[in-house]
């Protein structure tokens, strides 16, 4: 377990979680968001993609009540990255999550888990700047973000391919 705040429990994955990851990641409502709706996964690509990379990121899955409900994904920022958005120097991290489980949605859960992820890299991490880049047009993230704390500092334009077009996306940073 990575941690856990109230009902919410953050774990690293696992490989029995294939099979859930690939139910969320072929469900068009998620992929409107994330990877695309032309963009779907077979278990291969689950594996592939969650399993036998050799990335710096940390991939967890997200219960709630003891239900697989989500995706989180934590790294930190490589220096040619940070460097390229003004911070150098800074020990800085970048998040990704979803709630793959669509009646968990609208229900303060993402913000519970983006909270509490956020306090995790501060206390155990030391992180001191946090980034993520929602698609400006994905606004129920961007709300959910904001409602943690998190300011947008600049449109990325065209910095996402997302179903053959490539979407302008914000940076959104949070400092501790």
């Amino acid at each position: 377990m990575l941690f856990q705040k109230g009902s919410l429990l953050v774990r690293p994955l696992e490989s029995k979680d294939s099979g859930v990851l690939q139910k969320w990641l072929s469900d068009p409502r998620v992929l409107e968001f994330y990877e695309g709706r032309d963009n779907p996964f077979d278990l291969k690509k689950v594996e592939q993609v969650f399993f036998d990379s050799d990335d710096e990121e940390v991939k967890c899955l997200v219960q709630f009540n003891e239900t697989a409900i989500g995706y989180i994904q934590y790294y930190p920022l490589d220096h040619e990255a940070a460097a390229e958005h003004g911070y150098s120097g800074k020990k800085v991290y970048g998040t990704d999550q979803f709630i793959g489980e669509p009646e968990f949605w609208n229900k303060g859960v993402g913000t519970l888990l983006v909270s509490s992820m956020l306090e995790f890299l501060k206390n155990q991490k030391g992180v001191e700047i946090i980034v993520m880049d929602p698609q400006v047009r994905n606004t129920r993230a961007i709300s959910c973000y904001e409602k943690c704390g998190f300011k947008k500092v600049k449109v990325l334009p065209e910095n996402e391919l997302h179903e053959g077009v490539y979407q302008d996306c914000w940076l959104m940073e949070l400092r501790f």
